[in-house]
């Protein structure tokens, strides 16, 4: 998508691509997350000045939340799938497969944009710390009512604390993206999965 929003010198709007700007700010926010990204940063990645910035994506936090949008379509489509699968257990794999997937792929920065950006916001980020909780929050309310179903479905035991069972597994996929951060081979981020499926409850 185009938009003439920067004027040259001479007066001429000079076009820009919307959706690659966005992508390459994406980038920034994800390799220095929210506060360690300043707006030098963004408009030389995105190649745009400042005011096509503000013009085409409002301010700092405005544009993190577009790129987060971005990150989750792009990014997390897999927990999507995976809320689908037919088992709790299969719709565990494909939590953790995809996440060992994202985050140890070497096209783009490791960890999580949502954790690196919810961890370092201080005080005056607090807004978006605030986003990336809801948005996290969103997510693991669907697992809940995942597992629920799991075991009214006999899939998992009747005794299983659903809840309980949804943070073991984010703890889990919290401990991917850690490690995949530090620079965790993909090897012994895939050894981990293979270790914490074991433990995977049966009905």
């Amino acid at each position: 998508m185009k938009a003439a929003l920067c004027c040259s010198g001479r007066g001429r709007p000079r076009e820009f691509d919307v959706d690659e700007a966005l992508a390459a700010a994406l980038r920034v926010f994800w390799s220095k997350g929210y506060e360690g990204t300043s707006l030098s940063d963004l408009t030389e990645a995105m190649g745009i000045t400042r005011p096509s910035l503000y013009a085409a994506f409002g301010n700092k936090e405005s544009l993190f939340r577009k790129a987060l949008d971005l990150y989750e379509h792009e990014k997390l489509n897999y927990i999507r799938a995976a809320l689908e699968e037919p088992t709790a257990r299969a719709v565990s794999e494909r939590l953790l497969r995809g996440a060992v997937e994202i985050h140890a792929s070497t096209t783009g920065p490791r960890g999580c944009l949502g954790v690196i950006s919810s961890v370092a916001c201080g005080a005056d980020a607090e807004s978006i710390r605030d986003e990336v909780i809801q948005r996290r929050a969103s997510s693991n309310a669907a697992l809940v009512a995942r597992f629920e179903r799991a075991k009214t479905e006999g899939d998992l035991p009747a005794a299983i604390d659903a809840a309980g069972l949804t943070s073991y597994l984010i703890a889990i996929l919290q401990g991917i993206t850690v490690q995949a951060g530090m620079g965790a081979s993909r090897e012994a981020l895939d050894a981990l999965v293979d270790t914490s499926l074991t433990m995977w409850p049966s009905a």
